[in-house]
Formats: structure tokens, C-alpha cells, sequence
């Protein structure tokens, strides 16, 4: 089954009002989807995001990002006026995310429609309360913590008064009761976030669209997941961390890289099942048709570094689960057992036999980007070295678009990219798209392009470059700049290379089964 699909980050959305979220833009885009012959729309992670605003360190594995709660949405429910959302600020560039300006914005206005929702609950209190009940494994915890981190001024959970940082019970169940406004406005965030998405998730089931999620590996140390559950992690029994993650010293960095997320306690949680995981997967699996896996290397062993050091040249490589963890999940998981897209693994960096035989062992497709290939004709992401089961992009959102990584290449990579490609185009934006034709051309079951490469954007629309902060995770699309001559043209490129989904009569949500 050949497809095809396209990367478009959910806060790349022209929305309005700051940022791109679950407004009719979304709705709209799944249209274009439809429209251009594609079966997968690929997002990055929907958590909430903290400082940096990466999406890779969200406050929660669980939780969606209340940024992409449509405010239009709330106006229209009669929570919010249009009046109160116009006057808010929340930047003055519609193609770049301000989260500053956002941050002081949106939720005041969120406030406001919580107050109003609790004023009117009783018309959806069944609805209500069966959300809170059903995500009750990790949404008590959460708004907690989101409600604990706010008293504290904003800081860590490790940095906060030792019975709310060792989670005394007497402290906490006071604590709930003092923040219980806080609280309740924490569960209406999420709330609102879920039906939100659930009902653009619907939709885009019922254009014969797919949503591929993206579950980052590692969480984020300051998490309500770290907070909660630190049996899940490598912790000292005073809730420091004993070792942290990274990678070792390479070609790129003499002293390695210091990520400082924590580590996972695998023998511990083999011997509980994993519980853990199996809830992280339940809950992507409600939000998401596909999941694709970040950093599934570390699967197989991972790099773990003492936390009082502060270079990762002193870390060691330890065994991760394995296919232990995945023969849990799919018992766990119907739909995960059965024999159908479910999981994408993300299995870019160094190859070694032990990561490429649980890669060949779990049946999940790796994935090959073609910005890698043009270093020399052995290269494993060349298209002659492609096997079906693999997910082709031109690149992710960790790369360059490919309009400005043509532009970085020395003169002997592009002459030998135009000689794999059978391509004399000179014109930049041409060459594009013989790139993209050559994904589309691959034998790889699914190809997924990054829109900004469809609209041929240089380094202005990069969404991430690693090792940095200040500009990434801003991009946004301009207002209407989606052609239909554009749907035409990738919708040829489908049906040149037989990747159109095939039409289904009744669209089934996916769900956890669990």
C-alpha cells in the first residue's frame, strides 16, 4: 500500500490570534490534503510547552498544548466575545510565533472562559466529567503540578518546598483544596484542548486523512511525569536525578552532548509491565492514527551520563528494553498487534547491529531522508537502497528546507545530486521538485514531504535547528497561500507514482482498544 503524505507542524497553522491551532485553518488544510491525493498528515508533538518552547519538553507526555485551544471556537460556544479576543495582543508577525506575547495573552482569555464555563456546567457536566474520569491517570497529577509550579513562581518541581517536591499527602490534599480554582482551570484546558481535537481528528478520518503524532523518547525533567511518577526514572532516593541522558563525544562535539533529561529505569518498570508506557501509548494512540517514535535507537541502548557531571564524556551505554517493551504494548494494545500502520520508528544516527536488528525484529518502518544521501553512492538513504517497509522524506523538521539545504551543499553535491536525479535544471525551485520526485519515486511505502519544501522556502520557514534556541518552533504560513494548483500538482505527483490512499466506505476511529 503506497501513500503519501505532508509535514505541517499544528502551530504552522494560519490561524488567527498568535499561533496556529484547531481553528478552521486546520479543517482546511485537511481539505488540501484530501484534495492533493494525501492519506497522512505528520505533526509534531501536542504537549504544552515550558521554556524554549520546544515541543520535544512539554510538561507533560500526556497533556495537548492549551495554545492550540481555538479561541474562535470559545466565541462561538459563548465563552469568550470577539470583542475581548481582538483586543488582546499576541504579536505583530503573522508568519512568526511570538510565545512571549502569547503567553501574556492567551490565558487570560482562557481564564475568562472558565470562569464562564463553571457558570454554565451543568449544560455539559455528563461530558465534563466523563473526560475527567477517563483521563484520570495522568490529568490530577498535572493540573497539580501545573497548579504547584504556578504558586511557586514559575519554578522547577525540584526547586519547590520538600513536602510538595516529595509529594507529602498532608501537603497535597491542602494544597488542593487552597489551588482548587487553579486546578479546575487546568482539567478546562485540557478539556477543551481534547474535544477540540478529537472532533478535527474525526474529521480528517472522514476525508480518508491519518494523523501521524510524534512521542518524544525522553520527558523533561521539570514534568508533571517526573514529578509523579519517578519510579519511572533512574532518581535518587532525594529525587535527584542519578544519571541524565545525552550522547557521547563524536566527529561534532569533542565533549559530547549534556540533553539532561532524565533516564529510564527499565528493570524496574519490566517488573511492573510498564504500566507507564502503556498509558503513554493508550493516550497517543487516542489522539493520533500513527505514532512515530523519536529516537527509537534508544530502545536499544542508551547513553547515560552521571548528573553531577557536566560534559557527557563520562557516560556509559546501557541496555534499554527491547522488544520486551513492545511485546507488552501489543499485548496491551489490540490495535497495536494488528497487522497496519501504527508506529513510525525514528532510526536516524548511527546504525549498529543491535539497534537495526530490534528495528528488523518489531516490523516498524525506519525512516530515510534524502538531504543525508548525496555524501556518496553507499549511502543507506540513497532511493536504490530503499526497502518498502520505510517511511521517505526529503527532510524533517530538524533539517533545512531542501530550497536552502540546496544552498549549503558544496558545487560537488549538487552536480552529483543532479546526476542521481537525471536533472539539468539550474532553477533552485525546479530542482525541488525533482527532489521531492524522487521521494514520491521511491519504493518506500510512505512518502511525507515538509509543505515547506512543496512551496519551495528557504531557510525563513526552518522549523528547528538542534543545538540552538531563539528562533525555532516559529514558523507560520501566510494567510490563503495554499493554491489549488498546488493540490493539482501534488495530487499528479500521487497518482504519477501510485501513491493515492485507497478510498474507504465507513472511516474507523483509532482508539487504544484498552
Amino acid at each position: 500500500m503506497r501513500e503519501s503524505g505532508i509535514l505541517f507542524p499544528v502551530f504552522s497553522l494560519a490561524s488567527r490570534y498568535g499561533i496556529g491551532c484547531i481553528s478552521k485553518e486546520a479543517y482546511e488544510f485537511v481539505d488540501f490534503l484530501e484534495k492533493s491525493g494525501q492519506g497522512f498528515w505528520q505533526i509534531l508533538p501536542v504537549g504544552p510547552t515550558g521554556y524554549g518552547d520546544s515541543p520535544y519538553q512539554p510538561f507533560s507526555a500526556f497533556a495537548g498544548n492549551p495554545y492550540f485551544i481555538c479561541l474562535e471556537t470559545l466565541i462561538e460556544e459563548g465563552l469568550l466575545t470577539r470583542e475581548e479576543c481582538d483586543s488582546s495582543f499576541f504579536g505583530n508577525n503573522e508568519e512568526k510565533v511570538d510565545y512571549g506575547a502569547l503567553y501574556q495573552g492567551r490565558f487570560p482569555l482562557l481564564k475568562k472562559a472558565y470562569d464562564r464555563f463553571m457558570e454554565k456546567k451543568l449544560d455539559k457536566e455528563t461530558d465534563y466529567q466523563d473526560f475527567l474520569k477517563k483521563e484520570d491517570f495522568w490529568l490530577k497529577d498535572y493540573a497539580l503540578y501545573m497548579a504547584l509550579k504556578e504558586k511557586m513562581g514559575g519554578k522547577s518541581w525540584q526547586d519547590w518546598d520538600e513536602s510538595f517536591r516529595s509529594r507529602d499527602a498532608k501537603a497535597l490534599k491542602t494544597a488542593e483544596a487552597e489551588l482548587s480554582d487553579s486546578i479546575g482551570f487546568f482539567f478546562f484546558q485540557q478539556y477543551e484542548f481534547d474535544r477540540q481535537w478529537q472532533k478535527l481528528h474525526d474529521y480528517a478520518l472522514s476525508k480518508n486523512v491519518k494523523i501521524i503524532g510524534d512521542l518524544p523518547f525522553y520527558v523533561a525533567m521539570d514534568s508533571a511525569d517526573v514529578w509523579a511518577h519517578p519510579e519511572v526514572f533512574r532518581m535518587n532516593k532525594d529525587l535527584t536525578p542519578e544519571v541524565v541522558a545525552g550522547c557521547p563525544p563524536d566527529a561534532f562535539s569533542e565533549k559530547g552532548q549534556l540533553w539532561g533529561n532524565p533516564v529510564y529505569d527499565w528493570k524496574s518498570m519490566k517488573k511492573k509491565g510498564y504500566p507507564w508506557w502503556v498509558q503513554r501509548m493508550n493516550r497517543s494512540l487516542e489522539l493520533y492514527d500513527v505514532v512515530r517514535i523519536d529516537h527509537f535507537h534508544g530502545f536499544c541502548d542508551y547513553y547515560a551520563i552521571p548528573a553531577e557531571d557536566e560534559t557527557a564524556e563520562k557516560g556509559e551505554f546501557c541496555k534499554g528494553p527491547g522488544m520486551d517493551l513492545f511485546h507488552v504494548l501489543a499485548e496491551k494494545i489490540p490495535v497495536l498487534s494488528e497487522k497496519r500502520l501504527r508506529v513510525i520508528a525514528e532510526d536516524l544516527g548511527t546504525v549498529t547491529e543491535e539497534n537495526q536488528a530490534l528495528l528488523e525484529e518489531s516490523g516498524f518502518p525506519g525512516m530515510k531522508v534524502l538531504q543525508f544521501a548525496f555524501t556518496s553512492w553507499d549511502s543507506i538513504y540513497m532511493t536504490h537502497r530503499h526497502e518498502r517497509n520505510c517511511v521517505v522524506y526529503t527532510g524533517t523538521h530538524d533539517n533545512p528546507t531542501s530550497r536552502a539545504w540546496l544552498d549549503q551543499i558544496s558545487e560537488g553535491e549538487r552536480g552529483f545530486l543532479r546526476r542521481y536525479l537525471n536533472s539539468m535544471n539550474t532553477d533552485y525551485g525546479a530542482l525541488v521538485w525533482d527532489f521531492i520526485r524522487e521521494a514520491y519515486r521511491s519504493v518506500a511505502d510512505l512518502c511525507i514531504i515538509p509543505l515547506q519544501d512543496y512551496l519551495v522556502l528557504g531557510p525563513e520557514a526552518r522549523i528547528n535547528t538542534p543545538g540552538t534556541g531563539g528562533d525555532n518552533w516559529q514558523w507560520r504560513l501566510r494567510p490563503n497561500f495554499l493554491s489549488e494548483d498546488l493540490a493539482r500538482s501534488i495530487r499528479l505527483l500521487a497518482e504519477t507514482y501510485s501513491r493515492i490512499p485507497e478510498p474507504v466506505s465507513a472511516p474507523e476511529k483509532s482508539g487504544s482498544g484498552n
